[in-house]
């Protein structure tokens, strides 16, 4: 049971207005977690920055890779919306998540790393070290920056109640669970 209403655009302040243009005029729809948001555009404007931050991470580790961290991440702090939302991308893409995508040793890691930071803050050092091999200290920095963006996204989701989109509810309704 969503904690705060879900608002229409009318509902909201100018700025917030402003922002809810903007996001559909880019994405063609705005969700229920970025409505929610709306309510205060301060929170709204910190959590968008996932986006650029992914847009950074994207060069790195794929668009794969970003699912698969983001998924790992959603899965172990049981965020239901993000979860959902995240196997929806991969069914999108054609993969079958009900079979678990299979994982190269690549994307295995970044799953590995976001189930531990979102679980325990921290990574085993030699995990992290791979990690910090493979993709720089500046792209360990970027990873664990979309981690804590990642969490603090489960997290707004799962305190505040917000409701599944229509989307993400046909999934949980069909029984897919993560």
């Amino acid at each position: 049971m969503p904690h705060v209403f879900l608002p229409e655009r009318d509902d909201l302040s100018l700025e917030a207005r402003v922002l809810w243009d903007a996001r559909v005029a880019n994405d063609g729809e705005i969700t229920n977690m970025k409505r929610t948001l709306l309510h205060a555009p301060v929170a709204y404007d910190a959590l968008m920055t996932w986006f650029p931050l992914r847009d950074a991470l994207l060069p790195r580790i794929g668009e794969r890779g970003v699912i698969v961290f983001s998924h790992a991440i959603s899965t172990t702090n049981d965020c239901l919306l993000c979860s959902l939302y995240f196997r929806r991308t991969l069914l999108a893409r054609g993969e079958d998540p009900e079979a678990r995508y299979d994982l190269n040793a690549e994307e295995a890691d970044l799953a590995e790393f976001g189930r531990s930071l979102a679980a325990d803050g921290r990574a085993s050092d030699e995990l992290t070290g791979r990690l910090r091999e493979r993709y720089g200290e500046d792209g360990l920095v970027e990873l664990v920056a979309f981690a804590g963006l990642m969490a603090a996204t489960n997290l707004v989701n799962t305190a505040l109640g917000i409701d599944l989109d229509s989307e993400l509810l046909a999934l949980h309704t069909a029984g897919v669970r993560e």
